[in-house]
């Protein structure tokens, strides 16, 4: 919380009058010696504050050794970025994202090519080839397709002097390649991510040996519990609740689901975890947007606040609502709205500056109900 200021009060000072002091008259042949010095020392005044003041004022150009190129305009006014914002133009993750993109457009003067994908992998690809061909300055995309798929695809937009970073999904082994082309990451370090929101989960609610938890998967788990790319924040929600001996299952997202989960779509996947595991206790939503629609899609299964413990990602105002009515537990926050205004800032410092890439883990704090009212505000202007 900022801190209040209190702004510095002129206080008037009234003048006192200076008594009449007796200063005996000098001999007359003494007298020019003391008005010559007086007047050489106020030449010597009178050069000394115009120099002063000359350097201070006169532009920035006529000094000596000193450069004027920062000073002109924005950072990057003028360059090119293809931003990709996850899912679709309104929905709450991608909001918050763009709010963050905006800004730092408004700070750093770049022109900015919204690119949305339903949170579907496939078309995150297509779109990345697509961006490509239009020969931006820089693509900032996010990982979701896996090293597999944006690889080849990475490689040629770096041939052809593209920079590319990535926001949301990191892809640790591409970003290592390319780190000193500016080639950086902005968002959770997502096991962490999972990890820490099953544990928080296991904290707060006494979680134990013997009950019953469901994973609601985004992307598929690796083989023998080895997970890369998005799979790894499921991979942590699993292990964290597996960790305390808990029975866990898991369920991947439908793609209608994932692309619009407030709709019949998610009540009936909903439905149907609910009925498959009638002794679950605890619900682990691996995506944001099924986060935000867990509690209306709840209300309209006739399921009671409380009744299940949810947990989930990022926040929303349904979010915001659904946890202080109590139909989500937990939330864990990535601070999306830094995973849009950073990766702007990287590339621009890139193109102008050559940095290299930065690694920003954006996701570390829990949102439950008793914190929540603390940020309720931000959320509402999504921000957070």
């Amino acid at each position: 919380m900022p801190e209040d200021t209190v702004p510095a009060q002129t206080v008037p000072v009234t003048a006192q009058p200076t008594p009449a002091a007796t200063i005996p008259s000098p001999k007359k042949a003494n007298s020019k010696l003391p008005m010559f010095v007086l007047l050489a020392f106020l030449v010597i005044v009178i050069v000394a504050v115009v120099g002063v003041g000359a350097y201070f004022v006169l532009p920035l150009g006529s000094k000596t050794n000193v450069s004027t190129t920062a000073t002109q305009g924005k950072l990057c006014t003028g360059m090119k970025i293809v931003y990709f914002a996850g899912g679709n133009a309104g929905e709450p993750v991608p909001s918050v994202i763009t709010n963050g993109v905006k800004q730092a457009q408004s700070d750093l003067g770049p022109n900015i090519e919204y690119v949305y994908s339903g949170w579907l992998t496939d078309k995150m690809a297509l779109q990345f080839k697509d961006a490509i061909a239009e020969k931006p300055d820089a693509i900032a995309m996010m990982g979701h397709p896996g090293s597999d798929i944006m690889g080849p695809l990475i490689d040629e937009a770096e041939r052809k002097g593209i920079i590319v970073t990535l926001q949301n999904v990191d892809l640790q082994d591409i970003r290592t390649k390319y780190i000193a082309n500016g080639f950086g990451y902005a968002g959770a370090d997502l096991y962490k991510f999972g990890l820490g929101l099953s544990q928080g989960l296991v904290r707060k609610f006494g979680l134990k040996s013997g009950d019953e938890g469901v994973v609601l998967l985004a992307a598929a788990l690796g083989p023998n519990g080895v997970s890369t790319g998005r799979a790894l924040m499921g991979q942590g929600d699993y292990d964290g609740l597996k960790q305390a001996g808990l029975t866990v299952h898991t369920e991947l997202i439908p793609d209608a689901v994932n692309n619009t989960p407030d709709s019949p779509a998610g009540d009936a996947f909903i439905k149907s975890i609910l009925a498959k595991y009638p002794k679950v206790k605890v619900i682990i939503d691996d995506h944001g947007e099924l986060t935000a629609a867990m509690g209306p899609i709840l209300k309209r299964l006739g399921v009671k606040p409380g009744e299940y413990i949810v947990g989930g990602y990022d926040l929303s105002p349904k979010t915001v609502t659904d946890i202080q009515e109590g139909y989500v537990a937990m939330v864990k926050d990535q601070e999306l709205y830094l995973e849009g205004y950073l990766p702007i800032l990287q590339v621009c410092l890139a193109k102008k500056y050559q940095f290299s890439g930065l690694y920003i883990d954006t996701g570390v704090g829990l949102v439950d109900s008793t914190n929540v009212n603390q940020i309720v505000n931000l959320v509402k202007d999504q921000i957070r």
